[in-house]
């Protein structure tokens, strides 16, 4: 039996893949290049907030802590009577400073107040504008919008996604290639070789920041979402519905990644400083024992208190419950090692994807990955310089997509409107480079028949 069909079409889709690769690497690098090098930026933040805002962020006296609700009075005298008080953060450990966060009409609709208070003196050492529900400082906000969006809010978080969309398929496009093809030969073998030794060491890692990258982007994250919570992965969150019959809730594991309104128009109580500490102690009690935790003050007499913990490491400590206000009895609970598989799974990538999950180890392997795709984008741009002439007569992906059997090519379409309809903005990325690829094709058939002319 015959092999040269067989032959014929690996060679056809080994021209195809190698031909998408280099448009990949050619047309989204730039957008390569700025996610790597901002998130090398945004894990690093942690290290640069504890220099930037060391003033505040730490306390240096000496003694037992003030009570909490004495902490909160000092910061509440430092913002006036008009502000609000949305969540309050006591210090975690000795050395560090409670954070109480304030809300007024002045403020932008992500943004509020952290006065950062001395827990030993209980007095204020500063305040900072934070943004989202998480609290997050300035120095992170600007580099997470700017590893998002550029700074040009839902219309730039195009080309994250854009990114994180067309990540993956490069990097198990060139292990494909690598495989069909793994001698490096030539001249300029060794760029050759160190972008693909590169991209081989880094593979499962790009893979993870692609998959991850994908639930924060605005279409491709509302299809995950939609089949999440489809198949129940959702992850649970805490009923603050006062009341024998409370609707479950749903949690946003990306309240760190995002900046959510705060509705100004919805009343919101006066809530007194002795509640939170007994709210907290009705907290501690249901089994919150995470050092780091904020509580959040109901929204309306109707609802109940919230006391969540923030230490996302590992081990993971991401309790919450909901306290009654009114006989501090426990309305819900939300526990971790209850929640199912894929939303401990969810979980655990997002607070890896941030450099949250192992600490300083975690950080640096972001850094090196990060760095590794910038290299690997530089390395591809470098070969397709030199490599101009030949690059230019590869067979294009329409020439190389007519190689293929009819089998072959059917299961292609297949696949390609798939993934058009899972990850939008891919899909719309691939009609736009198939509109490019077949100019290429017709220029180049116009050429060879102008070469056959006599």
């Amino acid at each position: 039996m015959s092999t040269k069909p067989a032959r014929a079409g690996t060679s056809a889709f080994t021209a195809l893949l190698k031909r998408l690769h280099f448009y990949i690497g050619l047309l989204t690098g730039p957008f390569l290049l700025v996610t790597a090098l901002s998130g090398v930026a945004y894990a690093l933040t942690p290290q640069l907030e504890n220099w930037l805002y060391a003033d505040v962020l730490n306390s240096r006296s000496q003694g037992p802590a003030k009570p909490l609700d004495e902490q909160i009075q000092s910061a509440r005298s430092a913002v006036g009577p008009h502000a609000l008080i949305t969540a309050v953060r006591p210090a975690p450990v000795v050395g560090d400073t409670t954070r109480v966060m304030f809300t007024d009409a002045s403020h932008g609709p992500s943004e509020s107040r952290a006065v950062f208070v001395d827990p030993v003196t209980a007095q204020a050492l500063g305040e900072l504008n934070v943004y989202g529900t998480s609290g997050v400082l300035p120095l992170r906000t600007a580099i997470d919008q700017f590893h998002r969006s550029l700074l040009l809010g839902d219309p730039g978080r195009l080309y994250s996604e854009l990114a994180a969309s067309w990540l993956w398929i490069a990097a198990l496009g060139g292990l494909v290639l690598w495989l069909s093809n793994p001698a490096a030969t030539g001249r300029r073998k060794s760029v050759r070789k160190l972008h693909r030794t590169v991209g081989l060491w880094l593979l499962l890692g790009l893979l993870f920041f692609s998959a991850t990258g994908l639930t924060w982007s605005r279409y491709a994250g509302e299809n995950i979402g939609v089949l999440r919570a489809k198949f129940g992965w959702s992850t649970p969150s805490v009923s603050t519905v006062l009341g024998t019959n409370s609707p479950p809730a749903i949690s946003d594991e990306h309240a760190e990644h995002h900046h959510h309104a705060m509705d100004m128009n919805m009343p919101m109580p006066t809530v007194q400083a002795t509640q939170f500490l007994d709210v907290l102690n009705s907290a501690r009690a249901a089994g919150i024992d995470a050092d780091k935790v904020e509580i959040k003050p109901a929204r309306d007499a109707a609802a109940a208190w919230v006391v969540r913990e923030i230490a996302p490491g590992w081990p993971t400590q991401v309790d919450a419950v909901s306290i009654d206000p009114r006989n501090l009895q426990v309305v819900d609970e939300a526990k971790f090692v209850d929640y199912p598989i894929a939303a401990k799974l969810t979980r655990w990538g997002i607070d890896a994807h941030m450099g949250l999950l192992f600490g300083p180890l975690n950080q640096l392997i972001l850094v090196v990955t990060g760095l590794g795709l910038a290299l690997m984008v530089v390395l591809g741009y470098l070969m397709w310089w030199r490599r101009r002439p030949v690059v230019a007569r590869q067979p294009t992906l329409l020439a190389a997509w007519r190689e293929l059997s009819l089998s072959a090519r059917c299961a292609l379409i297949l696949f390609a409107i798939l993934l058009g309809y899972t990850l939008p903005v891919l899909g719309g990325s691939l009609l736009l480079l198939l509109v490019l690829d077949l100019f290429l094709t017709q220029r180049a058939a116009t050429a060879r028949t102008a070469n056959e002319t006599p």
